[in-house]
């Protein structure tokens, strides 16, 4: 409170100088009208992600005469996740990130380090621990490419076509559940299936971008695993907001969608 003289007491909560410069303490920094949080979410890891990529695929070419199946099954599974991010980059405008997180060390960090160098481990696998790939082999990965693909694009396309317009005649019939703050939960449809299914598509493709590697070591699956982490601790904060803003709401839904991410196991 502000006090008779116009000034404040100091507590010790009141501030905490690493987490402020963790988490962030500003949520959207601005110069201008140039968002710093918003230009750093995607497009320098996600570019950066894929010009390392294609780095590493010009080195296989240059040590054995062509890039092998698996770096191009790689290569062609990571560009078409980027190009579907940057296509679709407004839906970024929805997420945790951008509407809860400050711009910090954890999302300078991440979104410009730790993307790009991290998210192509499996590329820079492959230089050096070169895969035969059967047609059978890769036809079942590219198969599971596309299940996760498609579920993690429908699942986030009816999400955004629902906060867009909830009248469109491709959700009308949806069914949904009112809350307090006049907003509706979809309970039918993809978000019906799982509370994420964005999060079950990514891990599928996740695990189809790890497969070309092979089985000799556990470096190429860090991506999936590390993923699987932070997808779960991700739900587990989305979680407790969605319960703090829906309140009963939330309590009914997550009664009729039991499952997280995995139908019939979290």
């Amino acid at each position: 409170m502000v006090l008779r003289d116009g000034s404040r007491l100091s507590y010790p909560i009141n501030g905490n100088h690493f987490y402020d410069f963790f988490i962030g303490h500003e949520l959207n920094p601005r110069f201008n009208n140039f968002d710093l949080k918003y230009f750093c979410e995607l497009r320098p890891g996600l570019i950066g992600w894929v010009v390392i990529n294609l780095a590493m695929l010009m080195k296989e070419t240059e040590l054995r005469g062509s890039p092998s199946l698996a770096m191009i099954l790689v290569n062609v599974f990571q560009l078409l996740y980027v190009v579907d991010a940057l296509w679709n980059e407004e839906a970024v405008l929805t997420t945790m990130d951008i509407v809860q997180d400050g711009f910090g060390f954890m999302l300078a960090f991440g979104d410009l380090t730790w993307v790009p160098f991290t998210y192509s481990l499996q590329a820079h696998f492959l230089v050096r621990h070169p895969q035969e790939l059967t047609m059978f082999s890769a036809f079942g990965i590219i198969s599971l490419n596309v299940l996760g693909y498609l579920i993690f694009r429908c699942a986030n396309s009816e999400k955004n076509l629902f906060r867009r317009d909830p009248t469109h005649p491709n959700i009308a019939g949806l069914e949904t559940i009112p809350t307090a703050t006049g907003k509706r939960l979809l309970v039918s449809g993809w978000w019906g299936f799982v509370r994420h299914p964005n999060y079950l598509g990514d891990l599928i493709m996740a695990l189809a971008w790890s497969l070309p590697c092979g089985f000799s070591h556990v470096l190429p699956y860090f991506y999936v695993i590390y993923f699987a982490v932070l997808l779960v601790h991700r739900e587990a904060r989305d979680e407790h907001q969605c319960l703090k803003k829906y309140g009963l709401a939330w309590q009914q839904y997550c009664q009729r969608v039991p499952y997280r991410i995995i139908p019939y196991l979290y």
